[in-house]
């Protein structure tokens, strides 16, 4: 995160991505919010957890749309359509 933060902070108009032990919701919507990066690349915790993009929504009391084919696995919350 803090190589990702200086290239963002000294080259003006890149982008730039953070990379390397992020494991929370929270804590890659602080790297993006926080302007730190312009997005965070996520590996381990994706293998780990599969399902991790769909519960970091939920963490963050935002919305995801499952698959189709899961919508109806899916818990039930205000934003459920089925």
């Amino acid at each position: 995160v803090p190589f990702a933060s200086s290239i963002k902070k000294n080259v003006p108009g890149m982008l730039s991505g953070a990379v390397g032990l992020i494991t929370e919701a929270k804590q890659a919507n602080d790297i993006v919010e926080g302007n730190d990066a312009d997005l965070v690349f996520l590996g381990r915790v994706l293998l780990r957890s599969p399902n991790f993009v769909l519960d970091a929504a939920t963490q963050l009391g935002t919305f995801a749309q499952y698959p189709h084919q899961y919508e109806r696995g899916r818990p039930k919350t205000k934003d459920t359509f089925v």
